[in-house]
């Protein structure tokens, strides 16, 4: 299993490709997101911050991005342009966001890596976390992190079960990947490129591509009959 399984590196985070190898373990690339920020050069900022808009640390904002007038981002972070930061979005660190994406409203983000067009617009939480090209989660959707035992976290792939060796792990969206409102993926959660989890369930494991999780089976709606 590897990262290219589940999305490309776009050309937007092209200066960072030496830290996140397409044949690596995407829960590999976890460990590489303080090396590429450590390792980047920081532009001076060139867009003017609200009063209420309290940054701290190394952070580099795009020129384009789009601030809202009162969040925090705590560096070391890199938002990449045409991206929109909400109001009350809270970046605690560690990280890298692509161009054209959303941090949304109240939501909370940490050492987690967003490729271009990701939405997570309204109330989530995106934790040690991968999330691919066009990736979206709904309103509340949650990335949880952390077992309640506290135990290294597994992925539960269809060959085998795979030790990541992390305590903290969080979920891998592959592109287009969709979340749906109120869903929770518990940790070490993978979906592949455009698989879908239904609103309001928790879901784990491995959920291959193209393919859609839902918590009771479709029901076919039959015309009224008055």
């Amino acid at each position: 299993m590897q990262a290219s399984d589940f999305f490309a590196l776009p050309a937007s985070l092209a200066r960072f490709a030496h830290f996140f190898p397409a044949a690596a373990a995407p829960w590999d690339w976890l460990s590489q997101i303080g090396p590429a920020l450590d390792a980047a050069e920081f532009p001076a900022l060139e867009l003017e911050i609200p009063a209420g808009v309290r940054l701290e640390g190394r952070v580099w904002l795009h020129p384009t991005v789009k601030l809202p007038a009162f969040a925090t981002i705590i560096g070391p972070a890199w938002i990449g342009a045409s991206t929109e930061i909400r109001p009350s979005a809270f970046i605690r660190g560690h990280v890298i966001a692509g161009e054209g994406c959303v941090l949304g409203n109240s939501s909370e983000f940490k050492n987690c890596l967003l490729l271009d067009r990701v939405q997570a617009a309204h109330f989530n939480y995106v934790g040690d976390s991968l999330l691919g090209n066009g990736a979206h989660l709904g309103a509340g959707a949650i990335c949880s992190n952390l077992r309640l035992d506290q135990q290294n976290v597994t992925v539960r792939a269809a060959d085998r079960t795979y030790d990541t060796g992390r305590k903290k792990f969080g979920a891998v969206l592959g592109d287009g990947a969709e979340v749906g409102c109120n869903a929770v993926l518990n940790p070490g959660t993978l979906l592949g490129r455009r698989a879908l989890v239904m609103p309001a369930m928790a879901f784990g494991g491995h959920l291959a591509a193209n393919t859609i999780a839902a918590s009771r089976p479709a029901v076919s709606l039959l015309p009224r009959r008055d």
